[in-house]
C-alpha cells in the first residue's frame, strides 16, 4: 500500500509540474494596447494634462507609489499578468525605470485619454493608437535583439495581447465635441470605430499577433461623472450612454467572429467588462462595496486626474467599499472583480 501510494504521490507531482509548465508556456507575455484604464505610466512621458502619476492615486499600489495608473491600487492588466503566472505588474513602455529584460513579459503602450480615433487623442494631447503600434513595433525590434530572432518570434505570437478603449471616443469626444457629431450618427460612429478595430487587429496579425483580447465598453452612463451631471434624470445611470455601449459591445462581438473567420490561426475573443461592473453598481452589498453613485477621490461627482487633489478632506479612507476611485475610473478591488469574472470567461480560453 505505502508503495502504490508513494508511486501515486510521483505520478501526481510529476503531472502537476506538467500542467504547470504547459500554463506558464501559453501566454509568455502581456502586451497591452489602450487608454487609461490599461496606462501605467506612459502619459508621465508626454507633455498633457491626461496624469495621475501623485497622490492619492497609486495609494494602495506596492509602496504606496503613483505610477501613473489611473486607480488607488493595481489596474486590470496587472491582475491579467498575474492571473497567467507572469509578474504583478504590467510596466509602461515609456518609464525609463525599466528595460527590456522587463518588457519580455509584459509591456503597456497604453495612453490616457486616448481612443479608437485620432481626433480623440488630439482632445488631450496624448498618444493616438498609430503611435502605440509603432511603440510596438520598437520593441518588437528590440526584444528580437535580446531574445534573438527565433525566440523573439515565438513569444510574440504565443503573447496575449489586450486591448481595452473606446469610451473617450464616445464620452470625450462624440459627446463633447461638435465635429463627429456633425459627421456621423451615433450608430455611423460606432460603425467607423469598429473599421479602426478591425484594421488595428489586421495588422497586430501582420505582426505576428495571434492571441488578441477585443476589450468591450463598460456601462458608461454609470460611471459617476455622467450621474453628476444627469440631473434630470436623479441623478441615476445614463441610460442612454448604456445603449450605446451594448450596441457597440454588441458591435464588437460580430467583428471578433468575423476575425476568427477570415485569419487563419487567431484567436481573437471579447473581453466584455460590461455585465460584471452592472452587476456591481446594481448590488453593490454582494460584492462588498457601500457606494457606487460616486467615486473615493475627493467628492467623488466629478474629480479625476489633477481634480484628485492629495489633500482633500473628502476622499474617503477606505476605497475598497467604493466601485469607483475616481468619477471615471475603478479601484484597485473593482479592477481584481472584473478580471477574476474574465478569466473564467473569455480569456479562458488562453489558459
Amino acid at each position: 500500500m505505502a508503495n502504490t501510494y508513494a508511486t501515486f504521490c510521483v505520478v501526481l507531482t510529476q503531472y502537476l509540474l506538467l500542467v504547470l509548465v504547459e500554463g506558464t508556456s501559453k501566454v509568455p507575455a502581456i502586451i497591452v494596447f489602450g487608454d487609461s484604464t490599461v496606462d501605467a505610466g506612459n502619459n508621465n512621458q508626454i507633455q498633457t494634462i491626461a496624469r495621475s502619476n501623485f497622490e492619492p492615486y497609486g495609494r494602495d499600489f506596492d509602496g504606496g507609489k503613483p505610477t501613473g495608473r489611473f486607480s488607488n491600487g493595481r489596474i486590470s492588466t496587472d491582475f491579467i499578468s498575474e492571473a497567467f503566472g507572469l509578474r504583478r505588474t504590467v510596466p509602461a513602455y515609456l518609464d525609463p525605470a525599466y528595460r527590456i529584460s522587463d518588457f519580455a513579459v509584459g509591456v503597456t503602450f497604453a495612453s490616457a485619454g486616448t481612443g479608437y480615433d485620432n481626433a480623440t487623442s488630439d482632445v488631450l494631447s496624448v498618444i493616438p493608437l498609430w503611435k502605440e503600434l509603432e511603440y510596438y513595433k520598437d520593441y518588437q525590434r528590440k526584444l528580437k535583439a535580446y531574445l534573438g530572432e527565433e525566440k523573439a518570434k515565438q513569444t510574440l505570437a504565443q503573447a496575449l495581447y489586450v486591448m481595452s478603449l473606446g469610451t473617450n471616443d464616445f464620452l470625450e469626444n462624440y459627446y463633447t465635441l461638435n465635429e463627429r457629431r456633425s459627421q456621423y450618427t451615433i450608430d455611423q460612429y460606432q460603425v467607423f470605430l469598429v473599421r479602426i478595430a478591425k484594421k488595428f487587429v489586421e495588422n497586430l496579425y501582420g505582426l505576428g499577433a495571434r492571441k488578441i483580447s477585443l476589450g468591450g465598453l463598460p456601462p458608461m452612463g454609470c460611471l459617476p461623472l455622467e450621474r453628476t451631471t444627469n440631473f434630470m434624470g436623479g441623478n441615476e445611470c445614463m441610460q442612454t450612454y448604456n445603449i450605446v455601449a451594448t450596441a457597440f459591445n454588441d458591435k464588437l462581438r460580430s467583428l471578433v467572429g468575423k476575425l476568427n473567420e477570415e485569419m487563419p490561426g487567431i484567436r481573437v475573443v471579447l473581453s466584455n467588462p460590461y455585465p460584471i461592473l452592472m452587476q456591481m453598481v446594481q448590488k453593490p452589498s454582494a460584492y462588498g462595496f457601500d457606494d457606487t453613485s460616486v467615486a473615493c477621490c475627493a467628492s467623488g461627482m466629478f474629480e479625476m486626474g489633477y481634480a484628485c487633489a492629495r489633500n482633500n478632506p473628502f476622499t474617503c479612507t477606505n476605497a475598497s467599499k467604493y466601485v469607483f476611485w475616481d468619477a471615471f475610473h475603478p479601484t484597485e478591488k473593482t479592477n481584481r472583480v472584473i478580471v477574476d469574472h474574465l478569466m473564467k470567461t473569455s480569456l479562458s480560453v488562453f489558459l
